[in-house]
């Protein structure tokens, strides 16, 4: 066999080079083609070209942009087109309650114009908003809200572990299921392999209706990439919770893991729960579960506007949206700063968009504040997010190193009059290829809730200056840069 083969080796070993040629430059040609952001294209190129081998199957698995994102698009617009009757017929509504957000937070209103005029989310009144920080408090509420739904539960998590809280949560869902209420559950598949495995093995013995996100299999592969990294849920259509926290016992403290989590969630009772049904009617569309009407019980009538609750809306975003809505959202805001800006975020791999909006706000006065884990869950995402401190502190923005434990929420308040709470990371995961959902939320004392967890965060954390992050050795700088080059990719 071996004499056989011989001549075919001697063939790669002397001309094997031409083929290998052809396929990298057929690569780097598809990558220069797909008109992708500069950067990103410079990142993937370079890492085809130092790690030959590794670089084809890399960019295979997660560099292409499928015909799966063809599909998506597709998908939004189709979905656009079913609610632009609805948003014609609230659009008196909708210009009357941005006119009253208008004359209670400026031209911060335009963040709720631009949410409009995309058919994101119309702007919502007459809403209770409940910061809820970390698990053991979110849980608390979450549990006692599945307990009293009567109609309806609709749930949509990146992570759903089977484990103490995880368990609790899907006996009241069977429970629910079974007295007859209609229940709906999607978890993306990459995040919780053990639950959709579990599920598979209760088909027809369960009456909750499931479905996997995006199911990865081995032929489905290079479509991984793509997560549903969303964490909602909608109770009787006007009771929803969004925020960083998903299903698992991680997230309570104390835990088993002996890490200090820090997380973020928002419980929002009110007509903002349309814009969530909503939301998880889009999800629930782009999976095999069967199609629901929203009008069936789903939507609540809007009782009449209590003006001084809360205004909020959703920004979503995925792969196959007209744009990174959830970064164009937080742009808006940043640029009608006056006074102060406050970001928390566990990984931070910024857009220069993003950079330079925040390093122009310092510029102009603002007072610009940064949290960042001091030490993350990913060595490669924590050293790139290092690298991108230093233009930021020459600029005078403010950074903060979170010790307690690890900060996972994802959060930002602008002058004290709008804050954001989500799914959303600062980095291009979120921003350009994940599924992602955040809120928006104008409210005065929620703001000022806001600011105040802030602060007591700043506790736990070291400050980062420019004197010391230049102090930093050689060595630790120069893997900062190396892992820079993968940040537009991981």
């Amino acid at each position: 066999m071996t004499e056989y083969l011989q001549p075919i080796i001697q063939f790669f070993e002397q001309w094997g080079w031409i083929p290998s040629s052809i396929i990298y430059l057929g690569v780097i040609i598809t990558i220069l083609i797909e008109n992708r952001n500069p950067t990103k294209t410079i990142s993937w190129v370079m890492v085809i070209v130092f790690l030959p081998l590794v670089g084809v199957i890399l960019y295979y698995l997660f560099g292409q942009k499928f015909s799966k994102v063809k599909k998506l698009k597709r998908i939004n617009q189709e979905q656009s087109l079913r609610l632009k009757k609805e948003f014609k017929r609230l659009e008196p509504l909708m210009a009357w309650s941005i006119q009253n957000i208008h004359n209670k937070i400026g031209d911060f209103a335009r963040v709720y114009s631009y949410l409009k005029n995309e058919r994101l989310s119309s702007p919502t009144l007459n809403n209770e908003v409940t910061l809820l920080v970390n698990g053991e408090e979110k849980f608390k509420y979450f549990l006692e809200s599945l307990e009293s739904a009567t109609h309806s539960i609709h749930m949509e998590y990146y992570i759903f572990d089977l484990d103490d809280i995880g368990t609790k949560v899907l006996n009241i869902l069977e429970q629910k299921a079974t007295a007859g209420l209609k229940v709906r559950l999607i978890v993306d598949s990459f995040g919780s392999p053990q639950l959709v495995r579990h599920m598979r093995k209760m088909r027809g013995k369960t009456n909750i209706e499931f479905q996997a996100f995006l199911p990865v299999t081995f032929t489905s592969l290079a479509n991984s990439n793509y997560r549903n990294h969303r964490k909602i849920a909608v109770i009787d259509g006007y009771i929803a919770y969004i925020g960083g926290i998903n299903i698992s016992d991680r997230y309570i403290n104390p835990n088993g893991f002996g890490l200090y989590w820090r997380d973020t969630s928002v419980k929002v009772v009110g007509n903002a729960g349309t814009m969530f049904q909503i939301s998880f009617w889009n999800s629930w569309n782009q999976t095999d579960g069967d199609p629901f009407d929203l009008q069936d019980g789903y939507l609540r009538d809007m009782p009449v506007v209590a003006e001084q609750l809360s205004a909020v809306a959703l920004v979503s975003s995925d792969p196959g949206s007209l744009g990174p809505f959830n970064m164009e959202a937080l742009l808006l805001s940043i640029g009608e700063a006056n006074e102060s800006i406050k970001l928390c975020t566990p990984y931070f791999i910024s857009s220069e968009e993003l950079a330079t909006a925040l390093k122009t706000a310092a510029g102009a006065g603002v007072d610009v504040e940064l949290m960042i884990p001091s030490t993350g869950d990913s060595w490669i995402v924590q050293h790139a997010s290092f690298s991108f401190l230093k233009p930021l502190l020459e600029r005078g923005v403010k950074v903060y190193l979170y010790e307690k434990g690890f900060l996972h929420a994802k959060t930002a308040v602008i002058d004290g009059k709008i804050a954001y709470v989500g799914t959303v990371n600062l980095d291009f995961r979120s921003f350009y290829i994940n599924y992602e959902v955040a809120t928006v939320i104008s409210n005065k004392a929620f703001c000022a809730q806001m600011d105040e967890q802030f602060e007591i965060d700043k506790k736990e954390c070291s400050v980062v200056t420019l004197k010391d992050w230049k102090r930093r050795k050689a060595w630790k700088r120069g893997i900062d840069s190396l892992c820079r080059l993968l940040a537009p990719l991981l």
